[in-house]
C-alpha cells in the first residue's frame, strides 16, 4: 500500500455509526440516481441590511448533471465562489432551497452538513488547506481517516501516481511547494470518490504541465468513473475542459454554453466588458458602464469654474501658456507665503500643487 506508513486513526465510535448510518441513508435514497446531482431553486444570498445590503446571489435557479464536469465563469464579483459555497453547504443561504441528490440541504442542522460534506463532497481550494503537522500522505487520508474508512489501495495509488506526489508523501506542506500542496488538496479531494466535487481555482497555483495533469484526471474521474466535478475557474482553457459553462454576471446565471473550447470560452467573456451604448450596460449582467452611471463632465478646471467666474487662482484655472517657451520665459507665481503679509516664508507653500 502507498500508505502503509500513516498511522491508524482514532475514530469516535459514535461519530463512525453516525456516518455509516448517514452513507447507508444516503445509498438508499440514492438507490436510483437521477439526472441531477445537485440543484438550487430561487438559491438568493445577500451580505448586510437595509440600504446596504449587496446581492451577491439574485434568485438562481440551477442544475449539476450527474456524471458531468460543469465550469462555472464570469466577472470578479459575479458569484461564482458563492455559488459554489452554498451548492456545497459551505455557507447559509438567504432565501430559496438546495439539495444534494435526494437531500434538501438547507434545512439540515450543523452536524448533519459537516457529515454530509465529510461522507458525499469533495473540496479543492486554491488556498491548499492542509494541516501542517500532518504529512502529504495523512493530508490525503484525512476525510477517510475522520469518517473511520478504510482507503482503497489501488485508488489511492493511482491518484497520488497522476498527480507525481509518490516521492513527497512523508513531506509536511511547509516541505512542499505551493503547486505540490494543491496536488496534495486534488489527492485528498479525489482519494474518496465523492458523490460531487467542488473545485475552486484547482489549477491556480500549478505551472502549465501539473495543471493539465490535474484537469486531465478530473477529465478521467467524470467520464470514466462517473464522478461530477464543479470548477470555478478564470480559465479559458480549464473551462475547455468541461462538458458544459455557466456564465455568471451580477449574481445570476446568464448564459450556458456546452462543450466548450476555450476560445469559444474567451470570446464570451470580452463580451462582459463590451459596453451596450443604448443601455450603459454591459451584456448579461446588471452593471452599469460609466456613461451610464454617472454624467460625463469636463476637465477639473472646468468642474471647478463657477458661471461668471474669471480666469483667477480662486477660480481654480490658471491661464495655459502658448508655448514651452513662453512657459519658460514667464515668471513663476507667487507661493502663498509670498502672497500674504507676513508670511511664514518658502517652506509655507511646500507641497501645493494645483488639482
Amino acid at each position: 500500500m502507498v500508505l502503509a506508513g500513516a498511522p491508524a486513526p482514532t475514530v469516535d465510535p459514535e461519530e463512525a455509526a453516525l456516518s455509516r448510518s448517514a452513507a447507508a441513508a444516503a445509498a438508499v435514497q440514492d438507490a436510483e440516481p437521477g439526472p441531477v446531482a445537485a440543484r438550487a431553486r430561487g438559491l438568493t444570498k445577500a451580505y448586510g441590511t437595509g440600504e446596504t445590503a449587496v446581492r451577491a446571489l439574485d434568485a438562481v435557479d440551477v442544475d449539476i448533471a450527474r456524471g458531468r464536469f460543469t465550469a462555472v465563469m464570469g466577472p470578479s464579483g459575479s458569484g461564482k465562489s458563492t455559488l459554489m459555497h452554498c451548492l456545497a453547504g459551505l455557507d447559509s443561504v438567504s432565501a430559496g432551497r438546495v439539495w444534494l441528490g435526494g437531500t434538501e440541504i438547507t434545512g439540515l442542522k450543523e452536524r448533519e452538513l459537516t457529515r454530509l460534506r465529510r461522507d458525499r463532497i469533495g473540496f479543492m481550494f486554491q488556498s491548499f488547506n492542509l494541516l501542517p503537522t500532518l504529512t502529504a500522505a495523512e493530508n490525503i487520508t484525512l476525510p477517510l481517516d475522520i469518517a473511520g474508512r478504510r482507503p482503497e489501495p489501488a485508488w489511492v495509488e493511482r491518484v497520488v501516481d497522476t498527480l507525481g506526489l509518490r516521492d513527497r508523501l512523508g513531506h509536511r506542506p511547509a516541505q512542499l511547494s505551493g503547486g505540490q500542496q494543491q496536488r496534495v488538496a486534488c489527492a485528498r479531494a479525489l482519494v474518496s470518490r465523492p458523490e460531487l466535487i467542488f473545485a475552486d481555482e484547482p489549477t491556480g497555483n500549478l505551472d502549465s504541465r501539473s495543471g493539465l495533469e490535474v484537469l486531465g484526471f478530473l477529465r478521467e474521474a467524470v467520464d470514466r468513473l462517473d464522478q461530477t466535478v464543479v470548477m470555478v475557474t478564470h480559465d479559458p482553457g480549464a473551462a475547455a475542459h468541461s462538458d458544459l459553462v455557466l456564465f455568471l454576471g451580477d449574481g445570476r446565471i446568464v448564459d450556458t454554453m456546452a462543450e466548450p473550447s476555450a476560445e469559444a470560452v474567451l470570446e464570451r467573456m470580452k463580451r462582459f466588458d463590451t459596453l451596450l451604448p443604448e443601455t450603459g450596460q454591459r451584456p448579461g449582467t446588471g452593471l452599469p458602464s460609466e456613461a451610464g452611471s454617472r454624467p460625463r463632465t469636463g476637465s477639473p478646471s472646468e468642474a471647478r469654474q463657477q458661471p461668471g467666474a474669471g480666469a483667477s487662482p480662486e477660480a481654480g484655472q490658471r491661464p495655459a501658456p502658448a508655448s514651452p517657451t513662453e512657459a519658460r520665459q514667464q515668471p513663476a507665481p507667487a507661493s502663498p507665503s509670498e502672497a500674504r503679509p507676513g508670511g511664514g516664508g518658502p517652506q509655507a507653500g511646500a507641497g501645493f500643487r494645483e488639482g
